[in-house]
């Protein structure tokens, strides 16, 4: 394979032409980032998505690598002279790093093996004598004595014959066709079997793979991560089982091909090849193909959930009271105005006695008058069922005009202690800073979220058992990806929102904040050009996903590009209307009436610019400043509370999806302990997996099948809720 290939291989893999490949991988290659190519370049791209995006980019950084390492290998074994034209096709034509590894394995310099040692003693040839498989009659030991040679330490026939089958066994395990054809029938036919190392006391977490065998290629992600785990606890014995007479006989099919005196001798070399090289090399491959797969799936379940997460609808425009329930230290307390900054905060404490809890309904009482609260945040940690007691029941009595919302706190005590959040609350206590994000995060999850290491943040499975480096990679781009989606407002905008914005590093983060400090609000986008070391090229990247919703120019406060205001304005004044229209209500409703009349293609012609920009702006302008996440449902809020006794097998109950991961779904249905749907119960449709049928956020009307309070489980059907519902 040669560099000009690869927009041809990624086009044909991903369904898409060559020209919009190669137009991607020149903007990412002069620096350009993807939700920009994705939002502003789609002219040149012919509309590529994000994720096809970063499909071609994945791509093109490991073809580049693959065409890299068959120019090192056709170097070395060129420098060693053993190239032909036959291995140099071959190893042109891989366009897998492992089929090309294949290749190489003969070649690869290695440490002295028996068979190394075996070809210093002057034994290849005996061994292509074997492999001739000429001679019909006469003892094979005759032809060794030939080879005799005491000098070199081959002192008999039989030491000799050794030597041979040593040679014959690794060329067998280096040929790339028996490793392929062992690599498929592995896969097809060997299962994984597992026993507990420990005594069952000691393995309740794996309890259930005391005796468990299944196909490899029927095992779901998240048993072959369970078993992992496992595994690396030193509380599970794992086993790889195969047909290896099977195996071997169909090696021998291909080595032994006629009678001869040396066949016996063949069948040897091939099981030793078999036993001692191959099959260990095979199996490693096996388990680390497995874990890499299910490494991938349960990184982009995680980066799915984390996704939906982030884009759950804000409850803006509340005065909101963050609960972080305790016990010893009390229920920590923080009033957040709808902007986020801290109105008031303290402790107070609802589980000792009596008079503690009736001096805590005062000090509630009196914020939530004195700050018109509407909205309280109770933190889903310890003693957050008593909290939530407590909070229902001051509405109830005082019939407050106030609800409450169940958070979850995944990550607020390790953002709390974070030089982040010291940072932005320098003179509050940690803990208190804890319910500050607890308040925040239902005013504007992304904001608030985006400053948590999203493995924290508990959306995920077996988030810590997976490749470290990779699941931060899809994490950070899952991250990228949703906060551009929305855009960021500009004179609000932490440093570690800003961070995630396209073209903007945290240097330039702190910058931006540092600049709006000393020189008051922005005014519009330009003035980000005075931001030390924010050039052209960042601002290029940036301006169009930051916003101003009280800019001089109505179209800061849009997702069109600075580089189209041009455009918007010509659209606008062919509309009969002006730029200063869209910061009026009246007529800019006037401008929405008259939006769905105008034709695109027709408007692209005329201002000779391309339709998906055109189109673009016109979603743009017929709501200014629209947050996307609107189209979502709001979040579920209550005012009573809910106990596990009060749960009654056969109600249906509503709920949120907390987590979607392979084997089922978890729901919030309001008290501490979560749901489960298992994935039988989501719907009587097909479905791969269970984030087909729903995503985190969701609300959902769900039927109690059973609940178990000693072990604190619940089970859940949402396709039996469909049924009844519909009667």
């Amino acid at each position: 394979m040669i560099v000009t290939e690869i927009p041809v291989i990624i086009a044909r893999e991903l369904n898409v032409r060559q020209h919009q490949v190669e137009a991607a991988l020149k903007l990412l290659d002069e620096g350009n980032t993807t939700p920009f190519i994705a939002r502003y370049r789609k002219e040149v791209t012919g509309e590529l998505d994000e994720e096809q995006i970063r499909s071609v980019d994945e791509r093109a950084q490991y073809l580049r690598n693959l065409v890299k390492r068959q120019e090192e290998i056709l170097t070395s074994i060129t420098d060693q002279g053993k190239l032909t034209p036959e291995l140099e096709a071959s190893i042109l034509a891989t366009t897998k790093l492992q089929d090309l590894e294949d290749l190489y394995l003969p070649y690869r310099p290695k440490k002295r093996t028996r068979a190394q040692i075996a070809r210093e003693k002057g034994l290849e040839p005996l061994a292509e004598i074997l492999l001739a498989q000429e001679q019909q009659s006469g003892d094979p030991l005759d032809f060794a004595k030939e080879f005799i040679n005491p000098e070199k330490e081959v002192h008999t026939a039989e030491e000799a014959m050794a030597g041979a089958l040593d040679i014959i066994a690794e060329q067998i395990s280096e040929r790339a066709d028996f490793r392929a054809m062992l690599r498929k029938q592995l896969w097809n036919t060997a299962e994984i079997s597992t026993e507990l190392a420990v005594p069952e006391a000691d393995a309740k977490e794996v309890l259930m793979y005391k005796e468990y065998r299944e196909p490899v290629k029927r095992m779901p992600s998240h048993r072959i991560l369970a078993i992992n785990r496992g595994e690396n606890k030193e509380v599970l014995k794992v086993h790889l089982h195969a047909p290896h007479d099977t195996n071997t006989d169909l090696i021998a099919r291909q080595v032994i091909t006629k009678p001869s005196i040396f066949s016996g001798l063949l069948q040897e070399a091939i099981a030793d090849s078999y036993k001692r090289l191959l099959f260990p090399s095979l199996e490693r491959e096996l388990r680390s193909l497995l874990t890499e797969n299910a490494e991938k799936q349960a990184i982009r379940v995680f980066g799915l959930n984390l996704r939906q997460l982030l884009l759950q609808p804000p409850l803006a425009g509340h005065t909101v009271m963050g609960l972080d329930p305790g016990y010893r230290t009390g229920c920590k307390m923080a009033v957040v105005s709808p902007t986020g900054a801290v109105l008031e905060y303290g402790a107070i404490y609802l589980t000792m006695s009596e008079t503690q809890k009736e001096k805590a309904a005062e000090v509630v009482l009196t914020a939530i008058k004195k700050h018109g609260i509407g909205l309280i945040s109770i933190g889903n940690g310890t003693a957050s069922y008593e909290t939530e007691e407590f909070v229902a029941t001051l509405i109830a009595k005082h019939n407050l005009a106030v609800h409450y919302i169940i958070t979850n706190e995944a990550g607020a005590s390790v953002y709390s202690a974070s030089k982040l959040a010291k940072e932005e609350m320098p003179d509050l206590d940690v803990t208190i800073r804890g319910a500050v994000s607890i308040a925040r995060r239902v005013q504007d999850p992304l904001a608030e979220l985006v400053k948590i290491d999203p493995k924290s943040i508990g959306v995920g499975q077996y988030q810590h058992d997976v490749n470290q480096k990779e699941l931060n990679n899809t994490l950070g781009n899952v991250v990228e990806s949703a906060v551009n989606h929305v855009g960021v407002e500009l004179n609000t905008a932490s440093p570690a929102l800003l961070t995630y914005v396209a073209g903007i590093n945290a240097n330039v983060a702190k910058n931006i904040v540092a600049y709006r400090d000393a020189n008051g609000v922005f005014k519009s986008r330009k003035q980000l050009l005075k931001v030390p070391r924010l050039g052209p090229a960042a601002f290029t990247q940036c301006a169009g996903f930051l916003r101003l919703q009280k800019g001089e120019n109505p179209l800061d406060n849009t997702p069109v590009h600075p580089e189209s205001y041009p455009i918007a304005e010509a659209i606008l004044n062919r509309l009969g209307f002006g730029l200063e229209d869209l910061a009026n209500r009246e007529k800019q409703q006037l401008i929405q009436k008259q939006l769905p009349a105008a034709d695109p293609a027709k408007l692209a012609k005329e201002l000779d610019a391309g339709e998906p920009t055109v189109r673009d702006i016109l979603s743009a302008l017929a709501k200014p400043g629209r947050d996307p996440r609107e189209d979502l449902p709001a979040p579920l809020t209550r005012k009573n509370v809910v106990k596990l006794s009060d749960l009654t097998p056969g109600s249906i109950v509503k709920g949120t999806v907390h987590n979607v991961i392979d084997f089922g779904v978890f729901v919030d249905i309001g008290i501490k302990t979560n749901g489960l749907i298992h994935r039988s119960e989501l719907s009587d449709k097909p479905f791969r997996h269970p984030l087909d049928v729903v995503s985190v956020g969701d609300i959902l009307d769900v039927v109690i099948l059973s609940v178990d309070e000693d072990r604190g489980r619940i089970a859940l059907s949402l396709k039996q809720a469909v049924k009844q519902l519909a009667k």
